[in-house]
């Protein structure tokens, strides 16, 4: 699951010796980081978003709805998509993802075309409850994947951080070098 850029940032070896190289590095790891979370936050908005049709469509077959059709899936689009948008936290985006088009890992959105692509999704309706499931289940372990390396990728990103704030703080690095 993870590219080569990700398995690079989050290998062990990553942050050896992180006291000892130039700060304009420890910067340039930081920005990479952060644009490679910013990534994989994107992606695991489109699996959640499919996640939640496949659910929709599971929950409507346990309510005994009986409109099997494409047209009743796209007509609750908005109401599907709209239900789990207000998550807990301060609901900000990313200021790297608002500041510009997220530089979207496209090995990572095939894998998750490779799981449910939409014309698979614009079947769902006539699929059978045991391909629903499996659907479900696969979606749900894509999506625990890509929240793995976030959470690896924030624990990179703190660190490079408090490496800077350890520099300001001790002199080894001044607010002056940030103007250059």
């Amino acid at each position: 699951m993870a590219t080569d850029r990700i398995a690079v940032l989050v290998a062990p070896d990553y942050l050896a010796g992180l006291n000892t190289i130039p700060i304009e590095e420890v910067r340039s790891r930081r920005a990479e980081c952060q644009a490679v979370e910013v990534s994989l936050s994107y992606v695991r908005r489109m699996v959640q978003g499919r996640l939640d049709i496949v659910l929709a469509e599971l929950r409507r077959r346990q309510e005994g709805d009986t409109e099997t059709d494409l047209h009743s899936l796209v007509e609750n689009l908005p109401k599907i998509l709209s239900d789990h948008v207000h998550a807990p936290g301060n609901g900000r985006l990313s200021p790297l993802l608002v500041a510009s088009d997220p530089e979207v890992d496209d090995a990572l959105v095939d894998e998750l075309d490779a799981v449910a692509d939409t014309d698979y999704l614009s079947e769902l309706p006539a699929t059978s409850d045991e391909a629903v499931q499996s659907l479900i289940d696969r979606l749900t372990t894509f999506e625990k994947a890509v929240s793995s390396q976030r959470k690896a990728l924030h624990e990179r990103i703190d660190a490079l951080q408090e490496e800077l704030v350890r520099r300001y703080k001790s002199g080894e690095a001044s607010v002056d070098s940030l103007l250059r």
